[in-house]
């Protein structure tokens, strides 16, 4: 898998702390990662962090004169077998369901020709909100993949289906999507 490179969405949430993990997970396995961190990720996870994981810049801002001179999001968007989201949040997933494209993470998404991959994580309550739920049967009928979301403890004290995969759930997802047998 030495030659097989994802791109890796951080969305905003407390499960953010597990992307970190996931790229650890991944490049046991040889698989390369390159990051884009969300604002909002950027609350929960440094980008200096995941630089220093997976060995790569991390991707931050559309409208980065260096990187967007050279179409930044497209290129990212096509130099990865596979893209992933991981948290995938309600705002991320509603944003990928709808066409939306405000940001560098909703632009890449939309750019891309690669399979997609979502690891949701939310609240429950968010979860299993109407909106959420048809946005999750928009994706699935438009063909992206989804790990999750496990049932269990969340941050918030609230137990039921929303906590993001674990990060060797995702990372077989990954190995699978990608070919790699045994996985």
């Amino acid at each position: 898998m030495a030659d097989k490179r994802i791109l890796l969405i951080i969305g905003g949430g407390i499960a953010a702390y597990k992307s970190l993990e996931l790229i650890r997970e991944l490049s046991r396995r040889s698989i390369a990662t390159r990051c884009i961190l969300t604002a909002a990720g950027s609350e929960f996870v440094t980008a200096m962090s995941a630089a220093a994981l997976s060995g790569d810049t991390v991707y931050t801002d559309l409208f980065s004169l260096t990187d967007e001179a050279e179409m930044g999001h497209i290129e990212l968007s096509r130099s990865a077998d596979l893209v992933v989201v991981a948290p995938a949040t309600a705002d991320l997933i509603g944003k990928l369901a709808n066409g939306l494209a405000n940001d560098l993470a909703s632009t890449t998404l939309l750019a891309t020709d690669k399979p997609v991959l979502i690891a949701p994580a939310m609240n429950v309550r968010m979860w299993e909100h109407t909106a959420v739920q048809r946005n999750i049967a928009l994706l699935d009928a438009d063909g992206v993949h989804r790990i999750g979301p496990n049932e269990g403890d969340m941050a918030c004290g609230e137990y039921g289906p929303g906590r993001m995969a674990e990060p060797a759930e995702i990372a077989d997802a990954i190995a699978r999507l990608l070919g790699q047998t045994g996985a």
